[in-house]
């Protein structure tokens, strides 16, 4: 079959990062995940539909080729990294170091390591924060290494109503004015993931602010507006409506809500 002919589009793409680290914790040998480099969608090819849907994905998939990018496969040694990294830097109490590196050292090292953090609750949150921010730093190495013009929506202070116009002008060439500034704030923040600061953060200097009530505000997030979805990709789009807390690093449970579960009661995972 003829392959499709990207269309052009004129400002760099919206990508939700939440969505991308979970695509990157649980894209492995048996589940490949492909961003798409013109809207931003993500296609899960799911081993479990029919024969039939997953023939029609292969031949979507080899058409569209030039627009699709395969997410790397998080490998047994990048797992291991992660893991290692966390307790190296983030643990202090020496018999929680110990422990979780035999762990790590062991047979599903992944899960049990999960199950020994989230009995642990010193040490969630800072597993959580470590997590969000070695993810972040991986996916952006790998898509400066695709040499894709991006902008993750969670960084972007515009507003919900507009961002959403930004992306159904995505083809259009002449917009409204305030469609117009917004491509133009999203174009100079695509161009900081490329700094040098964008893949090794520095602390913040300065006199640190008066502690105050931590209050957790999630994204509000935009819908979702993608106008050239391949027909054969559609029914293999992955679009979890994740929250940052939500994301989990594990490679059994799609949501923290479904790990969290199996560790209570008689469904606790077993050791």
């Amino acid at each position: 079959m003829a392959k499709q002919k990207t269309p052009d589009t004129h400002n760099p793409l919206i990508l939700r990062f939440h969505r991308l680290m979970d695509a990157f914790a649980k894209s492995d040998d048996e589940r490949d995940f492909y961003l798409d480099t013109v809207e931003g969608f993500i296609i899960f090819a799911d081993l479990d539909r029919s024969v039939e849907e997953l023939e029609a994905l292969e031949a979507g998939l080899d058409q569209n080729a030039e627009r699709l990018r395969l997410i790397p496969k998080m490998t047994f040694y990048e797992t291991k990294k992660f893991m290692e990294g966390f307790v190296n830097e983030k643990v202090y109490d020496i018999d929680t170091k110990e422990k979780l590196l035999d762990i790590i050292a062991s047979k599903e090292a992944r899960e049990n390591f999960l199950e020994f953090i989230y009995d642990h609750l010193t040490e969630l949150e800072k597993w959580q924060q470590y997590y969000h921010e070695r993810s972040r730093i991986r996916i952006i190495e790998w898509l400066r290494s695709e040499e894709i013009r991006f902008a993750f929506e969670e960084d972007l202070d515009i507003t919900k109503n507009v961002l959403e116009k930004v992306k159904h002008h995505l083809f259009d060439a002449k917009v409204p004015k305030d469609v117009q500034n917004a491509r133009d704030a999203i174009t100079t923040k695509s161009k900081t993931y490329y700094s040098n600061e964008a893949l090794n953060p520095r602390p913040k200097r300065g006199r640190p602010p008066k502690q105050t009530q931590k209050v957790e505000l999630e994204p509000q997030y935009t819908v979702d507006i993608f106008k050239t979805v391949p027909t054969a990709c559609r029914p293999f789009l992955f679009n979890p409506d994740f929250t940052s807390t939500s994301v989990t690093f594990s490679a059994k449970f799609d949501t923290e809500a479904q790990l969290i579960a199996s560790l209570r009661g008689s469904s606790r995972v077993k050791i």
